[in-house]
């Protein structure tokens, strides 16, 4: 098995495109460029599906006769990139037939083990749409409305025994950084009981365990399509790029899936980059002379591996430093960097030190001749 695979957290299949929103695109744009880095090939884009928006956009299209919700998602997905842009590793949604395998059968294991159970268990459904809105009451994020009504069913569950982590330090695959101690507490703050089955139109059905009209959560099934894209790289710790928030909304639903013959997944926290000021960032490379390629490559490739030493956010008033920075790395680049320091850097990514992207000797050996830019435009995004 190979060591490490970086692959981004699955996106949320919504109304944007990667030219419009990069920031959507910051783990995808991580992954790859420390990827390139290992020498590893091109991995698929990940993208998370099963989201209630997704089955409200289907329902209130008015082509959703002639239209399937698994096309629907796909051509979504489509869109997001530029014409030209597909990823050279393809997509990768949490419902594709690869995934909805291994979770069937990552789940049936569970099962037979008894850490899972498919027990009748009270929940609340919605008095107007009847979807489930959960254990307690409170308004359907289906349809909005306030009523609902107890009703005991059969749900796939996880009942952990008091005091059992969902997260702990060693889940993070970064290499002499401080532990997320606020991520670790958020985490801890969910019931014993977590209900892993949902009402959805659209996801990993459960009906081949007699839970017909379920799926399985989505939080889960994003850590399954992780393990799923490594197992077709033959890669035993693969790392998820994702930021704080979104870990902190999917580790305890992940926690019983991120592990599974020998392979075990892990977390690359990233913070977020101030790309919605792209006029602010036009005049920032203007003042210092920048070129459109060398701003592009700050972009698409230096701010997302910057993003991942930055954890807690980049935020504007550190743009004008990180640029200047950053041309000094192009600048220090050298003709042919020496194989020791290509083995050292390698080293350090391969083990989550990311100390070394704000070192201007060793980021300017780093730096690729032509980055990937999957998803942006022919100019960079922003730039009119």
């Amino acid at each position: 098995m190979n060591d490490v695979l970086y692959i981004n957290g699955p996106v949320q299949n919504g109304l944007f495109t990667i030219a419009e929103r990069p920031g959507k695109a910051a783990g995808i744009r991580a992954a790859e460029a420390l990827n390139n880095l290992l020498g590893a090939g091109p991995v698929p884009h990940l993208w998370n599906t099963v989201t209630l928006a997704g089955d409200l956009r289907h329902r209130e299209a008015p082509d959703r006769d002639a239209v399937g919700r698994q096309e629907r998602e796909e051509r979504a997905i489509a869109a997001k990139y530029a014409p030209g842009a597909a990823p050279a590793g393809g997509v990768l949604t949490d419902t594709a037939p690869v995934v909805a395998a291994l979770a069937l059968e990552m789940t049936e294991r569970l099962l037979l083990e008894g850490t899972l159970a498919v027990i009748p268990t009270t929940v609340h459904l919605c008095a107007r749409c009847g979807h489930m809105t959960g254990a307690v009451a409170h308004a359907c994020r289906a349809c909005g409305h306030q009523g609902s009504r107890p009703h005991t069913r059969r749900l796939l569950v996880w009942d952990r025994s008091p005091g059992t982590p969902v997260l702990a330090r060693d889940e993070f695959h970064a290499h002499r950084a401080r532990p997320p101690g606020h991520l670790l507490t958020i985490a801890q703050n969910v019931p014993e009981r977590l209900i892993l089955s949902r009402t959805r139109d659209h996801g990993i059905s459960l009906g081949p365990l007699g839970l017909d009209g379920l799926v399985l959560d989505p939080r889960a099934g994003v850590h399954i399509a992780v393990l799923a894209a490594a197992a077709q790289f033959n890669a035993g710790q693969p790392v998820m790029t994702v930021t704080e928030n979104a870990a902190a909304n999917v580790a305890a639903y992940g926690a019983l899936f991120r592990r599974h013959n020998g392979t075990r997944l892990r977390y690359a926290l990233h913070g977020r980059i101030p790309y919605d000021d792209t006029a602010a960032l036009q005049r920032l490379c203007e003042v210092h002379r920048v070129s459109q390629a060398l701003r592009e490559r700050f972009l698409v490739w230096f701010l997302p591996l910057c993003s991942l030493h930055i954890r807690a956010g980049i935020t504007a008033a550190q743009l004008p430093a990180l640029l200047k920075f950053w041309r000094r790395a192009h600048l220090a680049r050298p003709d042919t960097p020496g194989s020791d320091v290509l083995a050292e850097l390698r080293r350090r990514v391969a083990t989550g030190d990311m100390r070394w992207v704000m070192d201007v000797q060793t980021l300017s050996r780093a730096i690729p001749e032509y980055p990937v830019t999957h998803g942006s435009a022919q100019k960079p995004e922003g730039a009119s």
